[in-house]
């Protein structure tokens, strides 16, 4: 779905985030061969396959999930993602990239395949494309009040705002994993 006047500025800006996430993951990973888009910088740690795997999966469980709760709303856009103290908690502490950030297992439906196939670029680059129209879409609604349930946490339930950025800056943080695992896997 194209930009238009009438989305709110939240929504292009995680649009050109997701945009700018896609041209990351092109640049990580289009031009390895299967061993090094598989090649793992430590014994349990994560290739560069797997971080875009990971992402491909949680857009897959994430979206659909925010898509629901919109189903059968009435529009009503708002002009600005509010985040509350628990969102904004979780975010800083388990998803935003930051030294202070907490490591944690991946719940068991986004844990990525051990060996990935070349393809998961593309595939990834896809779920990102239904990730950005969803935000378009979710732009004529009020993504503060409107929750959905958690698909990893089902006690737990997010604004659709809140989820938005979640989606957004997990695809930082795990770009920027996948970047350093180029790094260490290159040298450079």
């Amino acid at each position: 779905m194209p930009p238009n006047q009438s989305h709110p500025a939240w929504c292009l800006r995680i649009v050109s985030e997701l945009a700018a996430a896609d041209e990351r993951a092109i640049a990580v990973a289009r031009s390895l061969t299967p061993e090094e888009l598989n090649w793992r910088p430590r014994p349990g740690g994560w290739s560069i396959g797997q971080c875009l795997d990971h992402l491909r999966i949680t857009n897959e469980v994430y979206c659909p999930a925010i898509a629901r709760a919109l189903t059968g709303r009435r529009p009503g856009a708002v002009e600005e993602i509010t985040i509350g103290w628990f969102g904004a908690w979780f975010i800083r502490n388990y998803i935003e990239p930051s030294a202070v950030t907490r490591r944690g297992r991946a719940p068991r439906k986004v844990v990525p395949r051990t060996d990935v196939d070349p393809s998961v670029l593309d595939r990834f680059l896809e779920s990102s494309r239904v990730a950005r129209d969803l935000v378009y879409r979710a732009g004529d609604y009020d993504v503060n009040r409107i929750r959905f349930r958690n698909p990893f946490i089902p006690v737990v339930h997010f604004t659709v705002g809140t989820g938005l950025e979640i989606l957004s800056r997990h695809q930082r943080r795990h770009l920027l994993q996948a970047e350093r695992v180029r790094e260490s896997e290159t040298g450079a």
